[in-house]
């Protein structure tokens, strides 16, 4: 037989979906994205995860540890509360207990890094239920944080469908103070909110007024006609996990009702 060698060891000759060069070349840019889509969608779906509530915050924020100063005033007490938030919301929400047809609703869902994404999984973690990790490849690399299910451990290279996998199951949205990336995730699902894009009755609650009011001039926004004052009725404020637990459900989140010998929390 004449030897073949060199067509068997063609770049051509490869299998289309085991050659990582064509797979990662420009032409395959929209085969790529399509995957990040399918391979979040199918796992959470295997987890029968239905909706989530999405928490947003700085990366830096770290816990107080004993013999150590947080280097910032408020990051332990922010780290405090968003792992509270994250123990309340999986006890009362429906994460922790399945209904009988294997769906977990208000799962939290964060970017999956350090600081305040931290501290939600693992107040997810602390109530013994699932939460969810969008993480997305960086300059830096970003780790995923310890918390977060690892079946649930996502890694995202295009921040668009990161983005997207954030707003589409995205039942309620809680926003703890942050910076550059904080206010990109806060206010693009604030601008799906407010042209009608998403749910229109997505509760969103900014955590600390006083950290958001000193960050965003909101009046100013409305005093230059840059948004309507109606606009502020778009999210409200609290200062403690148990008030944005109570301002979510005030708003409209629904909850399950836990099974029967198992009362809500």
């Amino acid at each position: 037989m004449t030897d073949n060698r060199r067509q068997r060891d063609a770049a051509a000759y490869r299998l289309a979906a085991l050659d990582q060069d064509f797979l990662l070349g420009d032409s395959m840019r929209g085969v790529r994205f399509l995957l990040e889509y399918a391979k979040a969608e199918e796992h959470l779906r295997a987890w029968g995860v239905r909706s989530t509530i999405v928490v947003f915050g700085s990366a830096r924020a770290r816990p107080a540890e004993e013999g150590k100063q947080a280097a910032h005033v408020n990051w332990a007490r922010w780290y405090d509360e968003a792992r509270r938030f994250g123990r309340i919301a999986s006890e009362r929400g429906g994460a922790l207990h399945a209904t009988e047809h294997g769906v977990r609703d208000n799962v939290i869902a964060t970017g999956g890094g350090g600081g305040i994404m931290e501290a939600a999984n693992r107040g997810a973690s602390d109530a013994g239920a699932p939460s969810i990790g969008f993480n997305i490849r960086l300059p830096r690399e970003q780790e995923p944080n310890a918390f977060q299910t690892p079946d649930l451990t996502f890694n995202f290279h295009y921040f668009a469908m990161r983005k997207m996998h954030l707003a589409m199951r995205a039942n309620a949205l809680v926003v703890f103070p942050g910076g550059f990336g904080t206010l990109d995730e806060l206010f693009e699902l604030m601008t799906l909110r407010q042209t009608g894009k998403i749910e229109e009755s997505l509760p969103v609650v900014l955590f600390d007024r006083r950290y958001w009011t000193r960050v965003v001039n909101f009046e100013t926004l409305i005093e230059e006609g840059m948004i309507e004052r109606a606009d502020l009725d778009l999210f409200t404020f609290a200062d403690d996990a148990e008030d944005a637990w109570n301002k979510l459900v005030q708003r409209g989140l629904k909850a399950h009702t836990p099974p029967a010998g198992r009362p809500a929390v």
